[in-house]
């Protein structure tokens, strides 16, 4: 009972608590337990139980049912003070999510009486380390009945050994730098992926695994290891991982637009009812971004979505189809719903053609970004360190009105090439 009061302790004294459980079960003539009288007076005070979604909460304590997904073995580990101690975890879902639960010492050893499929009442705290990782104080087996989404074995798992994946790659990031526990550097790039199941981050610790692979490419990955501890599905692979474009066919589900909710992630199709132009901001560490706010409707619901970085420069205008992927939902300010697709999210603009280009002109700096111009085309020129106001040949991929350079080279031209490209120039800058 210590456990349940610790629910409602800034409500009510414990002996008030104590005094109303026990008036509860005379109520109920003696037909139910303690726990569960625990509960009902629990629920009376407003602090009923939550889904998982809902320990996103504030909350320093949740209550909540779970159907057990997966499990760990207790395992034995020496801490800090050299004392043993035991560890389990256990992956359990609703209909609105999952939640790992770590049971520790005493209680690891009630992973062993616990089956996939068994449905748990747990009362826990946030680990610290994330929204969606539980440290049980207390848990009993239950007996209602849970829908779960996600099915015992299938899409999560806490089998840490590695996997083999079928996947749509929708996003690659700009390699990174990093630096090693022993002082030396290497270059990470990540990925947004996609599958049957929904979609993924997935780390390469070696760049040159995903070399040569573009967004919109189906690939075979051997040896992507999974990351329970992160939210939602990620993997990571390294040096012994291959990565192979296949020609198989993956699709990606989507969210209906009625069905996103006000947390997690989620992938939504429609088209572009309204479009805000990207204004620029200044981030907390000084680097110049962009912010974008579109409306996607399928038809029936309208959803707003926030484009951040890069991808509030995307050529987006009103009628076009957009494909939204592992984008974050959260309530506006003022009621609704909006997703915010960022870093670690993908757009896709079905229509748009996507391909390998080489095209000349001159390089143009038009507030912070970067466009190349031949005086009748001009495309934005998505990363590179290319030389302002000079004349070079880009080849690169294009998609839309965006080139993402691969190689350039200065290109020289006569006096007589030069007057009538400036011409041209300064005809498309001044009205």
């Amino acid at each position: 009972m210590l456990f349940h009061y610790a629910l409602v302790d800034d409500l009510i004294t414990k002996e008030e608590f104590e005094q109303r459980v026990g008036e509860k079960i005379d109520e109920c003539g003696d037909l139910i337990d303690e726990p569960t009288a625990a509960m009902l007076v629990i629920g009376e005070l407003g602090r009923q139980h939550v889904k998982i979604k809902g320990l996103f909460g504030k909350s320093s304590l949740f209550s909540f049912f779970g159907k057990v997904i997966d499990k760990t073995e207790p395992r034995e580990f020496v801490r800090a003070d050299g004392e043993k101690g035991w560890v389990a975890t256990l992956l359990l879902g609703d209909e609105t999510g999952t939640a790992r639960v770590v049971l520790w010492d005493e209680k690891a050893g009630a992973a062993a009486e616990i089956a996939h499929g068994d449905v748990l009442e747990i009362i826990g705290r946030h680990s610290g380390k994330s929204a969606k990782e539980i440290y049980a104080l207390a848990l009993r087996k239950a007996t209602c009945q849970i829908e779960c989404n996600v099915p015992s074995g299938g899409a999560e798992s806490l089998n840490p050994e590695p996997v083999d994946l079928d996947v749509l790659i929708l996003a690659l990031e700009e390699p990174r730098t990093f630096t090693r526990r022993d002082g030396t550097t290497s270059e990470m790039v990540e990925a947004v992926i996609g599958d049957a199941r929904g979609t993924a981050r997935l780390i390469a610790w070696t760049s040159e695994t995903l070399t040569g692979i573009l967004p919109g490419s189906t690939v075979h990955i051997k040896g992507a290891k999974p990351n329970a501890r992160g939210e939602g599905r990620e993997y990571s692979i390294d040096e012994k991982s291959t990565v192979e474009v296949t020609n198989k066919h993956v699709t990606v589900p989507f969210t209906p637009l009625d069905s996103v909710g006000d947390q997690g992630t989620y992938s939504v199709q429609g088209e572009v009812k309204r479009v805000q132009e990207p204004r620029a901001f200044t981030t907390r560490d000084s680097r110049a971004s962009w912010v974008r706010n579109i409306v996607v409707s399928d038809g029936r619901d309208d959803l707003n979505v926030v484009l951040w970085g890069e991808k509030a420069l995307l050529p987006v205008k009103p009628c076009d189809k957009i494909e939204v992927f592992n984008a974050t939902a959260k309530p506006k300010r003022f009621g609704g719903i909006e997703l915010g697709a960022g870093r670690g999210s993908a757009i896709r603009l079905p229509d748009t053609h996507s391909g390998e280009i080489v095209f000349e002109g001159t390089v143009i700096i038009y507030q912070k970004n970067t466009f190349i111009d031949n005086g009748h085309e001009r495309y934005l020129l998505d990363g590179g360190d290319l030389p302002p106001w000079c004349e070079i040949r880009v080849a690169g991929i294009v998609t839309g009105n965006r080139i993402k350079p691969q190689q350039w080279e200065p290109v020289l031209f006569s006096s007589d090439e030069i007057h009538k490209k400036a011409k041209n120039l300064l005809d498309t800058l001044i009205p």
